[in-house]
């Protein structure tokens, strides 16, 4: 798997325990978190089918 997709799923989980954090304080600020979970899941699997293009 490539480099950037592993940073990618890292930051993914990262972003999802974060907006689990911030729910259960009752902060709304979570809704970013989900949207960065998102967006960084969208980036891992562009990374990884880019990968497998490459590689035929």
């Amino acid at each position: 798997m490539p480099r950037n997709a592993v940073l990618a799923l890292v930051a993914c989980l990262l972003a999802v325990a974060a907006a689990v954090v911030s729910f259960v304080q009752g902060n709304w600020f979570g809704v970013i978190w989900v949207l960065l979970a998102g967006l960084t899941s969208n980036m891992a699997w562009y990374y990884i089918r880019r990968a497998r293009t490459a590689q035929g």
